[in-house]
């Protein structure tokens, strides 16, 4: 079956590899959020892609989308459980994946958790399976090890330039979608020692152009702003570190964000207070009988 990117996917696929051993060791000897974050970017770059999103470096109840600003100071602390979440792109198609780290043993069991839940996954995934499914198998294994999976946080299927492209894969046993050989999905199981739910934080640092914004904007800096986002980034998200023109800047992407030109990626917590977070995530392309796993 002749799947659209292919060549593209593949290529990215090699370059997220070689990231996933980078980010790995990275994080064992640095301890700074934005040192991490930018240093997972420019290697990207390096390796021949774009970042397909801002890094993410959610830490212990942030679940996802937290990812530094330009004078972060946050530092990983020794009993800090960390999810580094990434992604490569190549023409606009995109592999997605994720890490949870520790500098201790902490959260181990919880690490394991959710890798295991994303292994055991993988191992139904093929085309003629729901991911009802799927989400039974994340479901099942997050609780055989006492924890709760984050339901309201999913997998998701991947197109060209875009990330979330409309079908699901639940962390729970939920949904009604059939898989069909050659979809590109990303699963990314959430184990969590909290309520099993996340909400919004008031913390955000990454953005997304709206495609149905019809660029209409009245302040000048606002349509520079604008113009300059369409041009570098697409419609896939970046971080307002990103953006070499600082002046103000804030003030910008919120009256975008409010004219509805921008989507906003706040932080997500666990509803829980003083609840961790584990996160496993992987790319693949259904096949007839499995699936090829990209990373």
């Amino acid at each position: 079956m002749e799947i659209d990117g292919l060549e593209h996917y593949l290529k990215a696929s090699e370059i997220a590899k070689k990231i996933m051993k980078y980010g790995r060791e990275l994080v064992r000897k640095e301890t700074s959020y934005l040192k991490i974050a930018q240093s997972i970017e420019e290697e990207t770059k390096k390796l021949g892609a774009k970042p397909a999103f801002p890094v993410n470096i959610s830490v212990n109840g942030n679940a996802a989308h937290d990812s530094p600003e330009l004078n972060d100071a946050r530092q990983v602390k020794p009993t800090d459980l960390v999810k580094v979440d990434f992604g490569a792109m190549i023409e606009g198609f995109c592999i997605d994946t994720a890490f949870s780290y520790s500098p201790n043993s902490e959260h181990a069991k919880l690490i394991e958790a959710a890798e295991m839940a994303l292994q055991n996954a993988l191992s139904v995934v093929k085309a003629g399976v729901s991911t009802k499914a799927i989400g039974k198998e994340i479901e099942t294994t997050i609780k055989q090890y006492g924890y709760l999976p984050v339901e309201n946080l999913c997998g998701h299927s991947l197109e060209e330039y875009n990330l979330h492209a409309g079908i699901e894969i639940p962390n729970v046993e939920r949904g009604g979608h059939i898989l069909k050989e050659g979809e590109v999905f990303a699963i990314e199981p959430f184990a969590s020692t909290g309520a099993g739910r996340v909400n919004d934080g008031d913390y955000c640092q990454i953005w997304s152009l709206n495609p149905q914004s019809n660029m209409n904007v009245r302040l000048p800096k606002s349509r520079e702003l604008l113009a300059t986002i369409a041009e570098d980034y697409m419609t896939m998200p970046f971080a307002a570190r990103w953006i070499k023109n600082q002046s103000m800047l804030f003030l910008s992407l919120r009256d975008l964000e409010k004219q509805g030109a921008l989507e906003s990626y706040p932080v997500l917590k666990e509803a829980k207070k003083d609840a961790f977070v584990s996160q496993a995530e992987t790319t693949l392309i259904v096949e007839e009988n499995g699936a090829k796993i990209l990373v």
